[in-house]
């Protein structure tokens, strides 16, 4: 699939996100970093500890960067489309996590 020069939305962006995720050890690497974010998040909120907010973004991205350098062997698509990425995660853990995508 070619890349297009530009996303306008989640419709368009979403295929190319799947696509650069191809690869199961990615995937999962995603969705251990998203999930244990969340809990960060959650713990975060519950506990008022607000500089673990940062902390879940940093874990979260790191498992995902891994997954990319050493399994996936591209560069993460949050570097040219942060938000759609960040979006297109969410929905990718969400897929995940309801069997609509193997883990």
């Amino acid at each position: 699939m070619s890349q297009p020069a530009e996303y306008r939305n989640m419709e368009q962006f979403y295929p190319y996100y799947l696509q650069e995720h191809s690869d199961r050890t990615c995937r999962r690497l995603h969705f251990v970093g998203t999930s244990l974010g969340l809990a960060l998040v959650i713990y975060a909120v519950a506990t008022q500890t607000w500089w673990l907010i940062a902390a879940a973004f940093i874990q979260g991205y790191a498992f995902a960067w891994v997954g990319h350098f050493f399994f996936e062997h591209n560069k993460p698509a949050t570097f040219q489309y942060p938000w759609l990425s960040y979006l297109g995660d969410w929905k990718m853990w969400w897929q995940m996590l309801t069997g609509k995508i193997k883990i």
